[in-house]
């Protein structure tokens, strides 16, 4: 599978959904399920491969700024959900966090923003075409710290200061 084909099955399995994060997820293992499992295994590593590309503070601010905050678990939920939203949108985030408030059409925080089963449909899918659980993908996991220059999330000033068309279009009122 070649990087078009997997942005081709994130998109169509989005727009199915109509940017439904848990529809998503759940189109997505359907249409997984109509591949081959090293098919599915060459899915996941895509995928895989740019959630960690997007383990980096700006995206992290940029996903505190959005969700009112983000720990750990939260930030890894986001990565999958910018994933989900399609090459265009994740690319543009990665490029510059603060672009998110262009290329998102709109954000609430209660739907968006939480991949988090979108982060497993591979897994399920290959899990329900083999019968096993997924082998390594044999990917190098990511750094310890994020990718960038770290600062505080909590601080409104730094925020605004960073991401001021996010801060702008998304930031607390």
């Amino acid at each position: 599978m070649d990087e078009t084909e997997f942005w081709e099955i994130v998109d169509s399995t989005r727009e199915a959904a109509e940017g439904d994060p848990e529809d998503h997820a759940d189109l997505l293992v359907e249409r997984l399920l109509q591949l081959d499992p090293d098919s599915v295994l060459d899915f996941a590593r895509h995928f895989e491969a740019r959630y960690n590309r997007a383990y980096t503070w700006d995206l992290w601010g940029a996903a505190a700024l959005l969700l009112a905050g983000a720990s750990d678990d939260a930030f890894d939920y986001f990565r999958c959900w910018l994933i989900g939203q399609g090459r265009e949108v994740f690319e543009g985030a990665l490029h510059d966090a603060d672009a998110l408030a262009e290329l998102l059409d709109d954000f609430d925080e209660d739907v968006d923003g939480d991949g988090e089963a979108l982060g497993y449909a591979a897994d399920e899918a290959y899990e329900q075409l083999t019968g096993v659980v997924a082998p390594e993908l044999g990917i190098a996991p990511q750094t310890s710290e994020p990718v960038g220059t770290p600062f505080d999330f909590d601080d409104d000033a730094a925020l605004a200061h960073r991401f001021p068309r996010l801060w702008e279009r998304f930031g607390p009122e």
